[in-house]
C-alpha cells in the first residue's frame, strides 16, 4: 500500500441511523483510551477547549468532564444532522458547559482563540493534514495545546490469524484508500504535527485486545464494512456476494471463537503540541 493516499478524498461513511448506531458502539470502545490521551496531553480544569469534527459529540462531553465547570468546550461539525443530535444528547445530559455549532473548521474562526484544539478521527479523513492542522491552529493561542486522536490500521490483527479477518481487514484497508482515506494515518500524527508547527510533539498509542467470543469484535469488523460496502464494491474489491452482509458477523464471529483468536483493533494514537508564536 501507497504511503500516502491520494490527494482527493470522499467521506465514505455516510450519516445514516445504522452508521450513528455503530459511530456510538465505536465511542464507547473508544473512550477509555480517549480519556487516557486527553488528560495525559493536558486537557484540565479550566481550558476552553474547541472539538474539531465533533459528530455526535463523545469528545466534546467527555472533554467536557475534564475541563470542569470552570471551563468551556465548544464542538464544531459541518454535518447538521449530527449537530443537532449531539445537542439533544447534551441538553439530556445537563452539560451546560458543552456547546456546538455547525460549521466548516477549514474556514470557520473564533472571535476568541481556545486554550486547546482537540479531534478525534478526523486527520484520518482529510486530505492534506499539515494544511488542516495549520488551517486550525488559527484558532489556538500561542502555547496553545493541540491534541490529535486517529487510528492506525495497520496493526489489525487477529492472534492466531483466522482468514476472514483478515480478508475483511484488507476490504476495510483498501475502501478507505481507495477513497483517499489514510487507515494508518496514526502512525504519522507526531511529524504531521511537527511540520504543521507544534512545538514538543508527543505520541502515544492505546491498542485494545477484544477476547474470544466478545461480541465487540465480529460487530466492529460487520459494521465497518457495511458502512463501507458501496465503496468496496464500486471499487471492485469484493462483491455483494463475497461481503455476504447478513451472514458477515455470525461468521466472523464463529471463526474467531472456534480458532480461539484474540482480535487486535486499531491502535488509537494520540499525539499533542503547543503552538509557538510562528504557527
Amino acid at each position: 500500500m501507497a504511503t500516502q493516499p491520494p490527494k482527493k478524498t470522499e467521506y465514505v461513511l455516510g450519516s445514516e441511523p445504522t452508521e450513528l448506531v455503530r459511530l456510538d458502539r465505536q465511542a464507547a470502545w473508544l473512550e477509555p483510551a480517549t480519556r487516557l490521551l486527553l488528560a495525559q496531553a493536558g486537557i484540565a480544569p479550566g481550558m476552553r477547549v474547541l472539538d474539531v469534527g465533533t459528530g455526535l459529540g463523545h469528545v466534546a462531553r467527555l472533554a467536557g468532564e475534564l475541563v470542569g465547570p470552570t471551563g468551556t468546550v465548544i464542538g464544531i461539525d459541518r454535518s447538521s444532522q449530527a449537530i443537532s443530535v449531539a445537542r439533544q444528547r447534551t441538553e439530556v445530559a445537563g452539560a451546560s458547559r458543552v456547546s456546538f455549532i455547525e460549521g466548516d473548521v477549514s474556514v470557520w474562526r473564533s472571535p476568541e482563540p481556545f486554550d486547546a484544539i482537540v479531534g478525534r478521527l478526523v486527520l484520518f479523513h482529510l486530505p492534506d493534514r499539515v494544511l488542516a492542522v495549520r488551517q486550525l491552529l488559527e484558532n489556538l493561542r500561542p502555547g496553545g495545546l493541540f491534541v490529535a486522536l486517529d487510528f492506525d490500521a495497520g496493526v489489525v490483527r487477529s492472534e492466531p490469524s483466522v482468514p476472514i479477518v483478515a480478508e475483511v481487514g484488507d476490504w476495510i484497508e483498501r475502501a478507505f484508500a481507495a477513497a483517499g482515506a489514510w487507515p494508518r494515518v496514526g502512525a504519522r500524527l507526531a511529524p504531521i504535527l511537527g511540520q504543521a508547527g507544534l512545538a514538543g510533539v508527543k505520541t502515544v498509542g492505546i491498542q485494545g485486545y477484544a477476547q474470544p467470543g466478545d461480541p465487540f469484535a465480529p460487530a466492529f469488523l460487520s459494521g465497518l464494512v457495511r458502512s463501507l460496502s458501496d465503496s468496496i464494491t464500486r471499487h471492485g474489491i469484493a462483491t455483494a456476494e463475497q461481503i455476504g452482509a447478513d451472514s458477515l458477523e455470525q461468521r466472523i464471529g464463529d471463526a474467531l471463537r472456534d480458532a480461539d483468536a484474540v482480535l487486535l483493533p486499531p491502535t488509537l494514537v494520540g499525539a499533542w503540541g503547543r503552538r509557538t508564536p510562528q504557527a
